[in-house]
């Protein structure tokens, strides 16, 4: 049988499948080729720049297993896909860590407004020091602030793991009733338990200083223009999601009018194009969807994804 990694696959995760009897290719096929080339193949593996819809589905019906790399599978027709009996899977627990330290990386960016210094002392460094130093200088600490985390599952939690190592304060919302504590494993194993709070989306978006989105995008925003004049004066937002779940152009405005003081995206609505109001914004911390893009996350993902493949395609 033949595995085509499309967007890639960690080593490790190669090795296993080629050890139990394999071939794995990791050729990049574009999208417009996939449906006359995919028929060569038994299974598929992508991350989010490969689409697997219900035409390409269709035009190969040899395809037995469908494995995302990462969490979100709004790129894969999974329902329809299922629906022809193609196995369907992907890889939620293993890039959860990076993607939580991907968001405090971004929030310690924010509070030392790191985002427009690095921009700016290349350029006025050696000649605006004094006032580069005054315009830094109302930094604010972590400790102590809230931090509201809109979904919790896996990627959440962990997120709400760092924030609590931080000394912060964190309450969360979510579709189902999530824990009313916390396990953070501390250096030598120590383990304790530490309260979080669940609460409903508006009081979420009403009293946290810090927002972070951990939500696959429906139909609309989460936090859309009739949320933002909910939300607390001078709060800063992040998305390592997906995109759409902020409205950008929204974003913008609050981001202008003060209400927002800084925000932190690592997703866009129209990738890999992001708008310009967006990517040029004094006022926005940027990283081009990089979330689970740590060796250690994608060696996880390879191995878990491998182990998955195998298993459906043994059955």
């Amino acid at each position: 049988m033949r595995i085509l990694a499309n967007d890639g696959i960690d080593p490790i995760g190669k090795k296993l499948l080629e050890d139990a009897g394999f071939e794995v290719d990791t050729t990049h096929i574009p999208q417009e080729e996939l449906a006359e080339k995919l028929n060569s193949y038994d299974a598929i593996t992508v991350r989010s720049a490969t689409k697997v819809r219900q035409a390409l589905i269709d035009a190969c019906p040899n395809i037995k297993v469908i494995g995302r790399g990462g969490v979100g599978m709004d790129n894969i027709d999974v329902d329809y896909a299922r629906s022809k009996g193609i196995a369907v899977v992907n890889t939620p627990a293993a890039s959860s860590l990076s993607v939580g330290e991907l968001v405090f990386a971004h929030l310690l960016n924010g509070v030392r407004f790191l985002y427009d210094s690095n921009r700016k002392m290349p350029v006025e460094g050696n000649t605006n020091f004094a006032g580069l130093k005054k315009a830094y200088a109302k930094g604010v600490e972590l400790r102590g602030k809230t931090i509201g985390i809109v979904g919790f599952g896996r990627i959440g939690r962990e997120t709400a793991k760092i924030a609590l190592g931080l000394g912060m304060d964190v309450i969360y919302s979510d579709l189902f009733e999530g824990p009313q504590t916390l396990p953070l494993t501390l250096s030598g194993g120590i383990q304790v338990d530490i309260p979080v709070k669940q609460v409903e989306v508006d009081e979420l978006l009403k009293t946290s200083d810090f927002i972070s989105l951990h939500v696959p995008f429906t139909d609309k925003p989460v936090i859309g223009k009739e949320e933002f004049p909910l939300l607390k004066d001078g709060v800063a937002l992040v998305n390592a999601s997906r995109g759409g779940v902020i409205d950008e152009l929204a974003l913008v405005e609050a981001l202008d009018s003060g209400k927002v003081s800084f925000a932190a995206l690592d997703v866009f609505d129209n990738e890999p194009t992001p708008r310009a109001e967006i990517i040029k914004h004094p006022k926005i911390s940027l990283t081009p969807h990089i979330g689970a893009a740590t060796n250690e996350a994608q060696e996880r993902i390879g191995e878990e994804l491998a182990n998955l493949i195998i298993e459906n395609l043994k059955k």
